[in-house]
């Protein structure tokens, strides 16, 4: 029992080794967008398909993300770029080439080669930035992206702990908007039609006290962090330092390592085409 206790409770070889979770996130984030910069200049299926894959690779093997939760809110990216394969494919946006051949007819829609490489490519690169956005998102402690930011990237303490002050505030209106609603029930207020009118009434009758509610939060908080020294000044003490550490060029190093392997296939494979204002 004891053993596999310890067996359960001893963490992976991969997390130890580049968990996407402690890296730096003022780092990762300046990683991420710049190889969606870089990536946004290629147009070509195999290009972005390739970097889609090993961004999914390095996700699963370094993000330590429930896949369910994953799957869960890449699901409307992954319609939005089916959408955009549709369209893009059936209603071109420039004028298809007469060599270009066809591939799909139905009735007056017709989808040819050319007009099915743009739209693959655009269907691809929604995936892509969205694999890219929620690499990102699902691994970075929004406290420990306010403290990298103020650390490493010089951002006054008044709007960092502003912005984790609202972000701290959200759960709590969602709990007292949900209070009120029960006790509009009990009084006999009843469930809101779904009519403009009763929409109306009813963002009129629970913006207000959350409005009151959300004023007198920033002014207990505005008044406890002047009680214990908050002056807003940048050159402070921080009880947690955000380091940057190997790790994080080593992400770096990988991410921009991927980006370089998905050009070289693309230009060794003779598919490499660059974006021309095809959207």
């Amino acid at each position: 029992m004891l053993a596999l206790q310890n067996s359960k409770s001893k963490p992976s070889r991969r997390h130890l080794f580049l968990a996407l979770g402690r890296l730096n996130p003022s780092i990762k984030a300046m990683t991420v967008v710049l190889c969606v910069v870089l990536l946004s200049l290629a147009f070509d299926p195999v290009t972005i398909a390739s970097a889609l894959l090993l961004t999914l690779l390095m996700t699963w093997l370094f993000g330590n993300i429930a896949w369910n939760r994953w799957l869960l809110l890449f699901a409307p990216f992954l319609i939005l770029a089916l959408g955009y394969f549709w369209t893009a494919a059936l209603f071109p946006r420039e004028a298809i080439q007469p060599d270009s051949v066809l591939i799909l007819s139905m009735g007056p829609f017709k989808m040819t080669n050319q007009s099915f490489q743009i739209a693959l490519a655009l269907c691809l690169r929604t995936l892509l930035f969205s694999a890219l956005s929620l690499l990102f998102i699902l691994t970075t402690d929004p406290v420990r992206l306010m403290l990298s930011l103020m650390q490493q990237c010089k951002l006054p303490p008044k709007l960092a702990y502003g912005i984790l002050a609202g972000f701290r505030f959200l759960p709590l209106f969602r709990e007292e908007l949900a209070i009120m609603q029960r006790a509009h029930r009990v009084r006999g207020a009843g469930r809101i039609r779904r009519t403009p009118r009763s929409l109306l009434y009813a963002f009129k009758r629970y913006s207000i006290p959350l409005l009151a509610g959300a004023i007198h939060k920033s002014e207990r908080a505005a008044v406890a962090m002047i009680s214990r020294g908050f002056t807003g000044k940048s050159d402070r003490d921080f009880y947690t330092r955000v380091q940057i550490t190997w790790r994080d060029g080593l992400f770096m190093a990988l991410m921009l390592a991927i980006v370089a392997f998905s050009f070289g296939l693309s230009h060794f494979l003779g598919s490499l085409r660059w974006y021309n204002g095809e959207l």
